[in-house]
Formats: C-alpha cells, structure tokens, sequence
C-alpha cells in the first residue's frame, strides 16, 4: 500500500507518525476502563496525548524547542498517566526519547521503572514491560528509518555530482595521455618547422592520428548510449521529409548492445530514407529483464525482399552477438525490422547497510517480542493479537484498495472472535461480552499491523532511495560521456581537420611559397593553441568560443582547401550562449562540408529574425546521384546540443548537387 502526494521524507515521517499514533490511541482508549470517574478519564486523555505531541520534536525537525526539556516534560506526562490508571506501555515513548537521546541507561532505568510500577496492580507485569520496551524500540526505531530516508534523499545530488566529477577526472586522464600529448607535439613541431617548412611532414603525421584518436574516443564514449544515434536517425529522416516519431523505454547505458543497435538503426534508417518513398517512420526501444529491443517501422517498402535489402551484413553481426534478428512486411504495409540484443551488466545497487541492519534487528526484536506476548497470554487463551501480523501482510503486499477492505474484516473478526466463544479465559455462557477487552483485540490486531507496516515501507523508502540516487548517479555519467562524445566530435575533431589541412597546405607549398607556407604554420600554431581549449572542454573545462572568430577561422580553412567563401553575417548583439552554441555548429558545418562534398563554393550567413538569430551554410559540390550515406554523429550531435537551448537544425539536399544546413536560436 503506498502514500501517495508526499515527498519521499514526507511519506516516511507521515508513515512514522501514523504508527505512533495507533499506539497512543491504544493507552487512550483503554484508559476509560483503567481510570475512574469521567475527570480523571479526560485528565488521562490529554497526558496521553501530550506524551504523542512531545515526541515529535524527534520526528519531525523543523519543530524548534529544547529536546531534553521535551523528554523532561512527556516523562512528567507519561508517570502522570500511569499515576491515573493508564498502562504503564506508555512509558515507552518516554524510553524511545531516551534512546534518541543516546542516554540508553536512563532508558533502562525507565522500562524498570515500568515494572515496578505495574507490580502492584496485580496483572502480568512481564507483559506491561514488554509492551513498554517494544514501544520504546519501534519509535526508536521509526525516528531514525526516517532520519535515514533523509539522509538517503539528501545525498542523492552530492552523489550525482561526485559520479560525473569521477567520469570528468577520468576522460581527462584518459584524452591527455594521447590526445594532449598528440596536441603539444603539433604545436611545438610547427614551431620549429617555421623556419623550415620542408620538415612539416612529421607533425602531419601526428596530427592524422590525433584525428583518428579523436573520432575513435568519440565513438568509444557514443557507442555506451542509443540516444545519439535515434536522434542522428530523427535528424536524417525529418531532413527526408519524413515523419519521425521516436518511442524510447530503455535505460542507458547500455554497452555493446548500444553499438549493435546504433549499426541496425541506422542502416534500417538509410534504407528508409534510400528509397524515397516512406512518409512516417516509428523507432521505439523497450527493456525487459535485461534484453533492449529495437523497432523501426516505415511504410515505404513494397516488398519485403526491398525492406531487407541493406541489412545482412547487420543481422549477422546481432546474430553473433546471441541477439534476435527479424524483418517482415504487415497486412497494414509496413515494414518492420526488430532487433533485440541483451544488454551488459549494470551495477547491483543495494540498500544502505546501516539502514538495512537497522530495519533487520527492529523486525527481529518486534517480532520476537509479539511471539513473547502471545507466549504469556497462552495460559490465559488465545492472543487475537497474532492477527496483527495478517494485517500488517496486507497493508505491504496490496494496493490501498484492496487492503483495507480486508484489514477491516480481520479486525472485525478479532473482534467477534474476542467476544464469541473463542474468548478461553471466561466461558461465554457465564458472563456477556467483555466490551473493553474486545476493542483492546482489535486494536492490538490494528496495532500490530501498522508497526509491521511502518517498518517494512520506511526500510523499502531507503532502498528505493538508493537506487533513485545510483540510477541518477549513473544517468549522469552517461550523460558527462555523451557530452565529451559531442564535444570530441563538434569541437576537437574540427579543429584537428582543420590542422591537418593547413600542415598539408604548407609542405605543398614548402617550396613553391616559402613565406605563404610559414604563413599558414603560424595559423597550425594558433589552431593547436585552440585545440587545446577544446580538449579542456571535452573534458569538463571551459572554452568560450565567439562566433565572429569561427566565421573568420571557416573563411581561412575552407579558402585553404580551395573553396570561394562568401560571408554574411548580421548577428550583432549575440548572447556569449547563442554565440558558442552556433559556433559548434558552424564548426560541423564546415567539416562536413570538407569531407563529404567536392565543393567549389561555400555561403555563411547570419540573421536575426523575430524570434531569435538564424545561421545557414550551403555548399555546392554533391552529387545528386549518389547514394544516402548512413546518419553521421554530427547532425545528431548538433540536434540535441541545439535542443538543449530550444532550438531547431534542418540539414537536406536540394537534389540538385546542393546542401543547406539551417539552424536557428530563440532570441
């Protein structure tokens, strides 16, 4: 049964609260039968009250007041409701205080106190001290389950923060061994080489292997995650004109399985958008224990033979990974490709260990000491206490709907069971039901199951905290990962390009034009000092890029490679954030433009419109015969980073040998 509307520490002190009220609900009811005369009934009602109201400065925080001068003031309330009649049990809440107090030897002084103060009432007074203890231990105990589930809550931020700080550190060590290292020998080769630029070809070759460990860290850090690829895929088929409609229900990360499925999606994606005919597309991902499925469903196939065409080499590879493989054509038209790959182990997240030791030795002590009360009270008949425990069953097995109604029925039937013939200390035909002992059956019965309850749910409160925290911890490890995968890609990897074109520039024109190929040095120079700055920020540091400075830095690399560059810009005014993020996706633009095109010229223009600024490059140089290629990581990269901010990304073909790339930010 849940609480629903709380929060987390709500639910756990409401829970906490509910349980310490049914006990002093308990001393209350049974005073009128204790106590007489009508004033000291009332007088013994609110003691008893008073002694619930004190204990919540320990339950509920925010509570201001002097602890030990509440603990003072319930133990003036409690010895006077014992004083009147009340059952000593209610001392208890005294000892629970004490507890909470640390003083556990003032503690035992009270729950022998308890004792000698029911001898001389002439009842069990083994059964009224351990009714004192057991209420003693379980608001103990309930104060500090909710106190943990506090403390779980609270930390679940500082974890997540530590966790991506741990990933940070860790891409750091692992991109400054090869890649900072790769970026000082550039820098420092060019430098020598401006005197003789004939002896450039050494840093070329660095600079092509930086480049490729560059894009293979990208790909390592992309391939533990789905997520780049189903965007890549949106991207591409929405640049198709084809409706896109994306169902995720899986959990990231997903390891091996990521990469096999990244390789189905997109080529059932190409495929899609190779033939030209589909106009809606559904990519849905789902979990189930431990398998991620992956479906792409298009209604642009005629034929199922057409719809497989392109995937073998695919099938083959989820195949031998001991992944499922299936294509088919429906009754509706569509063609559907599912695959289905097992994902890599994810860490097993446990319950905090002192929370659960806590819980684990309060279960045993309660349970133990209602088996005791029973073991007393079997000389006298049986103990319809026993039922507590149905009911506590009840109220943690089954929704609120169904467990209440049935929680009523048991104490219902405690009760007729504590006024019928199942009553063995008195025989049913000598004397009339025992009213008071009836309602104490009952809610004993009610009793017992809520302090099961209470438990049992702030122990389940702790555990489902931990794992929130360590699935929240590990989505933003994910996350940082993705991150540095788009920042290797968006903002090194260009930067490397760019490099290795100026480095080949000069040795060609080492000879030829020794102060033009000093010339361009002197930009590898500055280019690898950028470089840099970019490999802190793939790392978690900061690099403030300006748009202005990138137009100037594309003009000079796309002139490089023999493009004519035509620039308008119209962007004044631009906030540092809009002017970083369009430079990431100018920098894109201008790589793709480089390495998937023949292009002789090349348009950059900025604008500002109502509702924000817009960025557009087109480029000539593709071929309209060719085929689609597969969606790369950087249409991706670039839809989600301008997302993030509100903004859109268009990027298709005009069909003519033409590309244009528009992306736009809100103002």
């Amino acid at each position: 049964m849940a609480v629903e509307g709380f929060t987390a520490s709500g639910r756990a002190r409401l829970v906490a609260g509910l349980v310490m009220a049914s006990f002093a609900g308990v001393y209350a009811l049974g005073a009128p039968a204790r106590t007489d005369g009508a004033p000291r009934v009332a007088v013994a009602v609110v003691l008893v009250a008073a002694v619930l109201v004190l204990h919540l400065v320990w339950l509920v925080p925010r509570i201001p007041g002097n602890r030990w001068a509440a603990v003072a003031a319930q133990a003036a309330c409690a010895y006077g409701a014992v004083a009147l009649g009340t059952s000593v049990g209610v001392l208890g809440f005294v000892a629970g205080s004490l507890m909470l107090a640390a003083a556990w030897p003032v503690a035992v002084a009270v729950l022998a106190s308890a004792a000698v103060l029911d001898a001389p009432r002439g009842g069990s007074t083994a059964d009224a001290t351990l009714s004192a203890l057991l209420v003693g231990l379980v608001v103990y105990g309930l104060v500090r389950l909710a106190d943990r589930v506090d403390d779980t809550a609270a930390a679940r931020l500082p974890l997540t923060m530590a966790a991506v700080s741990r990933e940070r550190l860790r891409i750091a060590t692992e991109l400054d061994r090869g890649l900072g290292e790769g970026l000082a020998t550039i820098s420092a080769g060019s430098r020598r080489a401006l005197d003789r630029p004939e002896r450039i070809g050494g840093v070329l070759d660095v600079a092509r292997r930086s480049l490729n460990d560059a894009r293979a860290a990208a790909a390592g850090f992309r391939s533990m995650s789905l997520a780049p690829e189903v965007a890549a895929a949106r991207a591409l088929l929405e640049a198709a004109g084809v409706e896109a409609e994306v169902r995720s229900g899986h959990r990231e990360p997903l390891g091996p399985a990521g990469a096999l499925l990244a390789t189905v999606l997109r080529e059932a994606v190409t495929d899609v958008v190779r033939g030209d005919s589909a106009e809606r597309c559904v990519i849905e991902t789902s979990e189930s224990r431990g398998v991620v499925r992956l479906r792409v469903v298009n209604d642009g196939v005629r034929t199922a033979a057409e719809g497989e065409e392109g995937l073998a080499a695919a099938a083959e590879r989820v195949r031998a990974a001991g992944g499922t493989f299936a294509t088919g054509l429906g009754d509706d038209g569509r063609f559907t490709v599912e695959a289905a790959v097992r994902a890599a182990k994810r860490p097993v997240t446990t319950p905090d260990r002192n929370a659960y030791r806590l819980s684990v030795t309060l279960l045993a002590a309660v349970l133990a000491g209602f088996a005791l009360k029973g073991l007393l009270q079997a000389p006298s008949g049986l103990w319809l206490g026993l039922a507590g425990f149905l009911v506590g069953g009840l109220l943690v097995a089954l929704p609120r709907r169904f467990a209440v109604p049935l929680v009523a029925a048991v104490i219902t039937g405690v009760g007729a069971a504590a006024a019928g013939p199942f009553r063995g200390d008195v025989p049913p035909q000598e004397t009339g039901p025992d009213v008071a002992a009836t309602v104490n059956s009952m809610i004993s019965t009610l009793v017992t199951g809520l302090v099961l309850y209470g438990l049992v749910r702030l122990t389940r409160l702790v555990r489902d905290l931990r794992v929130a925290g360590e699935e929240l911890a590990r989505a933003a490890t994910v996350q940082e990962r993705l991150r540095a995968a788009r920042d290797l890609h968006d903002l090194l990897g260009h930067s490397l390009a760019a490099i290795l074109l100026k480095c080949e520039l000069a040795r060609r024109l080492a000879a030829a034009d020794p102060a033009r190929a000093r010339a361009e040095l002197t930009e590898v120079v500055a280019m690898a000092e950028r470089a840099r700055e970019d490999l802190r920020a793939a790392t978690g540091g900061t690099s403030a890029l300006v748009l202005d400075a990138e137009v100037a830095s594309a003009r000079s690399v796309l002139a490089a490679a023999g493009v004519e560059v035509e620039v308008d810009t119209g962007h004044a005014g631009l906030t540092a954030e809009a002017s970083a993020v369009l430079s990431v996706v100018l920098r894109e633009a201008v790589t793709n433009v480089l390495r998937h095109s023949a292009a002789r010229h090349c348009a950059i223009v900025t604008a500002r419109d109502g509702a924000g600024v817009r960025l557009t490059v087109r480029n000539d140089g593709l071929d309209p015969r060719a085929r689609r290629t597969p969606p790369g990581a950087g249409i991706g990269n670039l839809t989600t980073r301008l997302a993030s901010h509100n903004g859109t990304l268009s990027a298709r073909a005009d069909g003519n040998g033409g590309f244009r790339l528009d992306a736009h930010l809100p103002a």
